[in-house]
């Protein structure tokens, strides 16, 4: 009997505590022999960091679904007329549906269910030689591979015997998404009082945006963030345009946000109107993630958000330096240079956003930092609804 490695972090305690509830004396014996549990004990490290650790839900939810469906068919406790081996296989459909049901599952793609919780499970476990999903191309059918589910360990007298992790694994989930909906909902509450605080004191909301602009944080809230910081920067800024002479009027500048963030969206995170700038946030000195976004848009020149305290020149001259390293010709290299046509790093955002306080637009960037933060993690439809509630609807 394999026994797995298991990391301790600050959510460990929590699955501890649920198998304990389910297995006694053997629950650590259940989890050590486990590289299902071990997978999802990896995948919840991020829980008790808060909002702004990220929390992806894709290949939680794959395992989910498709485990649950496995239960309500009467499979585990042999309620069901037939062995799991003969069952025809949940319908994609009713999984991909059920995803979109749960918590911030409501933007979530096939990803999970079709490839991505396979190849992740092998990364972490690369000798067991099963993937957690079973999948009919064809009849687009699924099924959990129950030997993943069926944990056999060895008794204090000598017997083996065969645990079934079904329901622990379903209720680990639960808990991971309970302890993330409750950080996420502390980080939007914090966004109100600050808003609200910031009428009478505006230091103290100057110091929360910085908060979320520092390297640590995670690089969707920074997206959000700045996003809702030059969204107030630049609507306060006007230019004067026209088709002709005698049409010329003063415009405001606005800028728009393509999508979510980490989406397909062609290298382009904001799209300023009317003058059609592109630009692309990124926590990287990275030459080739640069190089790449720029030819995306055919060398269309973009503006660099990027989630640093170096200054623009430092930033300039890095992305130069490595481009000479890998490119070695100077003219390909400047063709790359001209297209980055500014880079603001986080000192820029942070005084853009002192002006934009100073002129009384506090609550339009936290106004804005809210629906951004709802819309980024599926939030919006589960506002209203308690923890208690929530997992199950």
């Amino acid at each position: 009997m394999s026994k797995f490695e298991i990391t301790n972090h600050s959510f460990t305690a929590s699955i501890n505590s649920i198998l304990d509830h389910h297995f006694g004396e053997y629950a650590k014996d259940v989890f050590e022999a486990s590289p299902l549990l071990g997978y999802l004990n990896n995948k919840t490290k991020s829980a008790n960091r808060g909002s702004k650790a990220r929390g992806a839900f894709a290949n939680h939810y794959a395992l989910y679904v498709i485990i649950e469906d496995y239960l309500e068919k009467g499979f585990l406790k042999g309620e069901s007329n037939i062995p799991y081996s003969k069952y025809e296989g949940a319908r994609f459909s009713d999984l991909f549906r059920r995803q979109r049901e749960l918590p911030f599952g409501t933007k979530l793609q096939n990803h999970g269910l079709n490839a991505r919780l396979n190849d992740e499970f092998k990364k972490f476990y690369p000798t067991v030689g099963k993937s957690p999903i079973v999948r009919d191309v064809a009849s687009q059918r699924y099924w959990i591979q129950e030997d993943l589910l069926q944990v056999s360990i060895r008794q204090k007298n000598g017997e083996d015997v065969t645990y079934n992790i079904a329901e622990a694994i379903i209720e680990v989930i639960d808990a991971y998404v309970a302890t993330k909906k409750a950080a996420f909902e502390g980080f939007l509450e914090s966004c109100r009082k600050i808003a609200d605080l910031g009428k009478v004191y505006p230091a103290q909301a100057i110091e929360f945006v910085i908060q979320q602009l520092m390297p640590n944080v995670d690089a969707r809230v920074f997206e959000i963030v700045s996003y809702a910081v030059l969204k107030a920067k630049y609507g306060q800024e006007t230019i004067w345009i026209g088709d002709a002479k005698e049409t010329v009027s003063e415009e405001a500048l606005i800028l728009y946000k393509t999508g979510r963030t980490n989406a397909n969206d062609g290298g382009i995170d904001f799209v300023m109107k009317p003058l059609g700038r592109f630009f692309q946030v990124t926590e990287t000195i990275d030459v080739s993630k640069y190089f790449l976004d720029i030819d995306k848009v055919q060398r269309f020149p973009i503006t660099f958000v990027v989630k640093s305290d170096e200054t623009a020149e430092q930033i300039r001259s890095a992305i130069r330096a490595q481009a000479i390293t890998k490119y070695k010709i100077e003219a390909v290299v400047e063709t790359y240079m001209k297209a980055v046509e500014e880079i603001i790093n986080v000192k820029d955002l942070v005084g853009a956003f002192t002006e934009v306080v100073k002129s009384g637009c506090l609550q339009e960037v936290m106004d804005e930092i809210v629906t951004q933060s709802k819309v980024e993690f599926n939030y919006s439809d589960y506002e209203d609804l308690d923890s208690e509630d929530f997992i199950r609807s």
